[in-house]
């Protein structure tokens, strides 16, 4: 390697070093307790946290994507939260919109930081970990009836399933009300890091697991 290559390589390795997420805030050092979702918790760093789907048609490409891109690809989801028989849509404003929901995440991300003086990216990762189930029920056919099952939760569905769950809530927290996505995001994961049970994405967590403890 000529000495003009070997420059700029090291000015690569030298730039990466110190990209930090939205430019401010630094994944690396962040540590994940449950062993089971290490390896699909993805924290490269990223100024902005989108890869354009570029592995979306691999087999668990998703493993590839960062977490804060997950993230904001489960916010833009058309579609409701059902809860209480009301149908709370998380459809409309930010569907499709991907750097306007980076921005409202980086928002968030502040408030997080204003209020538990934390790495906001450590606190989302808490709360992945606490807010994704362990155990769920899956139907099974047996002699022309539909029996419910209990199963393992593979991890990768696991993070999905906790990665839905916050947004899902931080939707519950400000539909119809005068309260920004932002800061019920921010409120949401702080809430689901602390393992509020009170939480929406707490709450359903318990709630998967508890079913699957009552099937056979």
């Amino acid at each position: 390697m000529t000495t003009e290559k070997a420059q700029i390589v090291e000015q690569k390795v030298d730039y990466f070093a110190n990209v930090k997420i939205f430019d401010k805030w630094d994944p690396r050092g962040i540590t994940v307790e449950d062993p089971g979702l290490i390896e699909y918790i993805n924290l490269q760093p990223r100024a902005i946290p989108h890869s354009f789907g570029r592995a979306g048609a691999k087999r668990f490409g998703k493993k590839h994507y960062n977490l804060i891109e997950r993230l904001a690809n489960d916010l833009m989801v058309t579609g409701h939260v059902k809860d209480s028989r009301i149908h709370k849509k998380t459809s409309g404003r930010d569907t499709g919109k991907k750097q306007t929901t980076l921005r409202l995440i980086r928002k968030g991300f502040e408030i997080i930081e204003k209020k538990t003086k934390q790495n906001p990216v450590q606190v989302l990762v808490n709360a992945v970990t606490n807010t994704s189930p362990r155990e769920e029920t899956t139907r099974i056919r047996q002699g022309g009836i539909i029996v419910h099952k209990a199963v393992d939760v593979a991890p990768q569905r696991r993070l999905d399933t906790a990665i839905r769950f916050i947004s899902h809530g931080a939707a519950q927290r400000c539909f119809k009300k005068r309260y920004t996505l932002p800061a019920a995001l921010a409120d949401e994961i702080i809430a689901a890091s602390n393992y509020d049970t009170k939480t929406y994405s707490v709450s359903k967590k318990e709630e998967t697991e508890r079913v699957a403890h009552s099937a056979p």
